[in-house]
C-alpha cells in the first residue's frame, strides 16, 4: 500500500465508530505524517479543542509544548520537521470527572507500525504519556510515566532516541515547580537535540 493511500485510509477510518463502546462523537482522526521528518511527536490522543480543529496540539498544551521544544508553529507544523502521530487518532471522549478518556485501543494495532514504517528518517522520539512510551521505550519502559521521565537519560540510548515527557498539560504546572530538574536539564538536552534537526 502506498503512502497517500494509508493516509487516506486512516482519515476514513471507522474502526471505533462500530466497536462495543463507540466513540461519542463521528470520528475525526488528527495527525501529521512526515515521512522526511526527523523528529517524531508521539502523543496520548486528540483533546476536545484539536477534535474541533483537525490539527494537532491546537490547544495550550500545544503551546507549552513548542516552549519546550524551543521551536514557534511554523516549525512544529512543517512535516519536513515534525511527524506528529497519537497513539489514538480521534478524541476518545470524556471521563465522569470531564477528565480525558485513554486512546482508543483499536488504533495503535491497526495503523501504527504501518506509519512507523514510512518513518524511516526519524532520530529523535519525544513521548507524551505511559501510552506512547509504552510503544515506543519498549523494554527500557519502566513502568511508570514519572519513572521515565526521572530517568529520561536511560531513553537516549534507545534506536531512534526516546525522551519521555510529562504531558505538557497546564494540569502538571505542580509537578514542574516539585521538579526543578526537569527544567534545568532535560530541557537544554530536547531543545539542543531538537534544534540539530529543524533549521
Amino acid at each position: 500500500m502506498g503512502r497517500d493511500q494509508l493516509l487516506e485510509r486512516i482519515r476514513a477510518c471507522r474502526i471505533c465508530a462500530g466497536a462495543a463502546r463507540p466513540l461519542p462523537h463521528a470520528p475525526r482522526p488528527v495527525l501529521q505524517p512526515g515521512p522526511q521528518a526527523r523528529i517524531l511527536i508521539a502523543g496520548q490522543a486528540p483533546g476536545v479543542r484539536v477534535h474541533a480543529s483537525g490539527r494537532p496540539f491546537t490547544d495550550p498544551s500545544g503551546v507549552r509544548l513548542r516552549q519546550w521544544l524551543g521551536v514557534d508553529e511554523a516549525a512544529f507544523y512543517d512535516p519536513r520537521h515534525f511527524a506528529i502521530l497519537p497513539m489514538g487518532f480521534c478524541f476518545p471522549g470524556l471521563d465522569a470527572r470531564g477528565s480525558d478518556l485513554p486512546p482508543r485501543p483499536e488504533c495503535a494495532p491497526a495503523w501504527r507500525s504501518q506509519l512507523m514504517a514510512e518513518m524511516k528518517r526519524v532520530e529523535l522520539v519525544v513521548c507524551l504519556g505511559a501510552h506512547a512510551m509504552r510503544w515506543h521505550m519498549r523494554a527500557a519502559w519502566p513502568g511508570s510515566v514519572e519513572g521515565a521521565v526521572k530517568n529520561w537519560r536511560a531513553g537516549l540510548g534507545l534506536v531512534p532516541p526516546v525522551i519521555p515527557l510529562p504531558h505538557p498539560s497546564w494540569r502538571n504546572s505542580g509537578w514542574l515547580k516539585r521538579n526543578p530538574w526537569f527544567a534545568a536539564e532535560l530541557l537544554p538536552e530536547l531543545r539542543a537535540r531538537v534544534a540539530q534537526h529543524v533549521a
